[in-house]
């Protein structure tokens, strides 16, 4: 090699030497910022991926979004085939990969929530994808993007409208079987107790550091739960204490570990936070934490807490939508104790001045925007209504003098409330909406047990007879539609009358009348 060629060389490796020298600086300071800024997808070494992904991640770094672009056509193309199952495990990787891309998680969940969902005909399968489609978000997507509220807004959107809605054929299912799940989470009771689980320790490490006696942890031990994953695997089956515990231990001992195990429960597995609770009940009314609505508002208010100006308008827009339809029909009745697929839904009378003023507050934070106001005017038509066909005569014909007032598009062709309700009874079975069928039927059968237990059985029969007509019309207009089938007559009859005796024991003698009635009917 002559000696300029090896100059030449020379020359070279210094420069690259130097350029090497330069871009480590460089990268160290970049590397320095992107920690500080929590740019960083710390996710890329999460020991759920396989070895093999989790080393080209590694090795491809800034290219990680071929490797993700890889994994979105191998998706698409199981889908095309119908071979769904990979999926699943390919949306967790295409999020560990890509972490921080939240319309590439809102899509995946959507897409098996909706789209799957609805190519099996077996309705425990379509929930099995709707719960695949909310594990992504809730246990993978919001883990790395607690402060996006678009997130928050997806995840309640698929309680509010795929399960609270009437569109899937499985809708009921679906509403039962979240019931199920969270009255088990609950303690076999509709709603516990959320002071005491909030104020459970939020650990095993709290909680022991609280009961740090040997004898109860001998006690734990000696009925066979040596190590904490055993005793939350035991509990979580059943939602209660096994009976071996509940023996060994005292009724306060007991209460106090089973309170710890169910708070631990909510938060860690359903991201439930009882001070979110606790603080919504306040705020809006005692809500049935078994309905998906108030599931839709809880996510929701998430989204408001963690936006950057505290509130978004989609989050607003859930929570406002999300509470009229509690209104409306958010609270769940069981023939038993246990919950059924033969429910029904009735309104949450308490909620109305709630609703009002979500709608109030959510127009004056978004610029007063239309849809807001539009929407604040159709729930006072339907709530002066529901109010009236459920005995609250007096707050209905306050809510008429409001719209009245306050509502420019209100038609002045009603001249008096009476003329409105009937109105409007006639509108609503004619639009054939389920929620309004199903909860005018309900309000007449409502108001008629209470006619009938102040002894005024004339107007209590013509109320009846009122929401028999009803309900044949209804279901002669959609008897052809499955998913809108009301229940039976005779058990919306029957529950709501046992509801009304619940709700005033005084009155329950004065009923026992009609339910024999109608189990002789049966």
């Amino acid at each position: 090699m002559s000696f300029r060629k090896f100059k030449i060389w020379i020359l070279a490796l210094l420069v690259i030497g130097v350029l090497l020298g330069i871009n480590l600086s460089i990268q160290n300071k970049m590397d320095k910022i992107i920690t500080q800024e929590k740019l960083v997808d710390e996710a890329v070494n999460d020991k759920g991926l396989p070895p093999m992904v989790a080393f080209t991640t590694v090795a491809l770094g800034g290219f990680r979004g071929i490797l993700a672009d890889l994994l979105w056509l191998r998706a698409g193309t199981l889908q095309e085939e119908g071979k769904y199952f990979e999926l699943v495990q390919l949306a967790s990787w295409i999020t560990k990969l890509q972490p921080k891309f939240t319309g590439a998680i809102s899509f995946l969940a959507w897409n098996m929530s909706y789209n799957i969902s609805v190519t099996f005909q077996d309705k425990q399968d379509r929930w099995r994808w709707v719960q695949r489609g909310i594990e992504l978000i809730r246990d993978e997507g919001l883990n790395y993007n607690a402060n996006d509220p678009k997130l928050y807004q997806q995840l309640g959107w698929i309680y509010q409208h795929k399960m609270g809605n009437t569109l899937d054929d499985a809708q009921k299912y679906y509403k039962y079987q979240i019931a199920k799940e969270m009255q088990v989470a609950f303690g076999g009771v509709p709603d516990p107790d959320w002071e005491a689980l909030n104020n459970a320790p939020r650990s095993f490490i709290e909680f022991r550091r609280k009961n740090s006696s040997n004898s109860f942890w001998n006690k734990i031990q000696s009925a066979g739960y040596r190590d904490d994953e055993s005793l939350n695997r035991a509990f979580r089956k059943t939602g209660q204490l096994p009976e071996s515990l509940k023996e060994a231990l005292s009724d306060e001992e007991a209460l106090e570990l089973e309170t710890f195990l169910r708070a631990i429960w909510l938060r860690d597995h359903y991201k439930i936070r009882p001070e979110v609770v606790i603080e919504i009940n306040k705020k809006y009314g005692k809500l049935d934490w078994r309905a998906s609505e108030s599931h839709a508002i809880y996510w929701a208010t998430l989204g408001n807490m963690y936006s950057p100006n505290r509130f978004s308008i989609e989050c607003d827009r859930m929570i406002t939508q999300s509470l009229k339809e509690s209104f409306i029909g958010g609270r769940m009745l069981f023939p038993e104790k246990t919950p059924s697929e033969d429910f029904i839904m009735v309104p949450n009378l308490e909620l109305a001045d709630a609703v009002r003023e979500s709608f109030l507050l959510a127009a004056e934070r978004n610029d007063f925007a239309h849809s807001f106001k539009s929407a604040l005017d159709n729930y006072m038509i339907d709530a002066i209504v529901i109010l009236y066909s459920y005995g609250r005569e007096k707050k209905a014909r306050e809510y008429f003098n409001i719209m009245r007032k306050e509502r420019v598009s209100y038609d002045k062709r009603f001249l008096n409330f009476e003329q409105f309700i009937v109105s409007q009874w006639e509108e609503d079975m004619k639009d054939g909406s389920y929620k309004q069928a199903h909860d005018l039927i309900s309000g007449l059968i409502y108001t008629a047990a209470i006619y009938i237990a102040y002894d005024d059985s004339a107007a209590g029969e013509a109320h009846l007879k009122l929401a028999q007509m009803a309900h044949d019309r209804y279901s002669r207009s959609f008897k052809d539609v499955e998913r809108m089938h009301l229940p039976p007559f005779g058990t919306m009859k029957r529950e709501i009358v046992l509801m009304v005796m619940k709700n005033f024991p005084k009155l329950a003698p004065r009923l026992n009348g009609v339910i024999q009635e109608e189990k002789s009917s049966d």
